[in-house]
């Protein structure tokens, strides 16, 4: 099983470049990053986990420029965002960044995205809540359009492009993409439309939900071999981890804590005996 991290990196905490190293000199798998551009501090909605919003979510470095670092000094380790708010982000401009990125890691990134919690954040980026997943697939749709191999236009419900030269592409024509968030048909009916499989925060409940997973995905015609089911910011066990690989589970993704360099070795010490 591949053992990759997640942290919120910071600007208090292990910088980018030197977790990076660690990670692939230990042989971690990955490290995938999220993502907050900003949070409103008169927020109405409520941290999902409960209590107060931990401070890290307010000071989180860009994925996109982080990961571009630790790509610079690697070769092997997986480059990852958990989550990409592709709703947030200009699509145009968000398919420039991953094409990039991709290509300067020699194909090592996959996109994560998901749709977001934070209502005032997304407001601020001009994004309506009740049409949020909506406009991320549209969006995932037009990023796709410039991907493609020849020029291709994409118009839909919320944007459009006109056939375009854009490069460099992604390898293999687009990222590996896993959508979060949790089960349900709606999820569901989108990974299996667009994604290359799920990033199930925690990942609880997969006994009961993969098997509806897989059942979605067989629906619409994907090939049952290649679903992937990444749990996402885990804190890992033995006996966790056996059962994730009776799931058929190929990765997990552990939890660092948003800490400074002593801590976070420490973590990643603690982690060595499930590489």
């Amino acid at each position: 099983m591949r053992i990759s991290t997640t942290i919120f990196l910071t600007d208090e905490t292990i910088t980018p470049v030197r977790l990076a190293r660690e990670l692939e000199e230990r042989g971690f798998g990955g490290l995938y990053l999220p993502e907050h551009t900003h949070i409103p501090v008169e927020r109405t909605t409520p941290y999902p986990a409960g209590g107060e919003l931990p401070p890290e979510y307010g000071r989180t470095l860009d994925p996109f420029v982080a990961l571009g670092q630790a790509a610079a000094v690697t070769s092997r380790l997986g480059l990852g965002t958990g989550i990409t708010l592709v709703a947030q982000h200009d699509p145009i401009d968000l398919a420039k960044q991953i094409g990039t990125l991709d290509h300067l890691s020699g194909g090592r990134f996959t996109l994560g995205i998901g749709f977001g919690w934070n209502k005032e954040e997304a407001a601020d980026h001009g994004v309506d809540w009740a049409t949020r997943r909506e406009l991320g697939r549209d969006r995932m749709a037009l990023m796709r359009a410039l991907w493609a191999g020849e020029p291709t236009a994409y118009k839909g419900e919320f944007g459009a492009v006109r056939a375009s030269h854009a490069y460099p592409k992604p390898a293999g024509g687009a990222p590996r993409t896993l959508i979060g968030g949790a089960a349900g048909p709606k999820l569901f009916s989108q990974i299996a439309e667009y994604a290359d499989g799920w990033l199930p925060i925690g990942g609880r409940g997969l006994t009961e939900s993969v098997p509806v997973l897989r059942e979605t995905w067989e629906k619409a015609g994907r090939d049952p071999s290649t679903l992937q089911v990444v749990p996402y910011a885990v804190l890992p066990s033995p006996g966790k981890l056996a059962h994730y690989a009776e799931l058929g589970v190929e990765e997990v993704v552990l939890q660092l804590p948003p800490a400074g360099e002593a801590e976070v070795l420490g973590v990643l010490d603690e982690y060595a005996q499930y590489v």
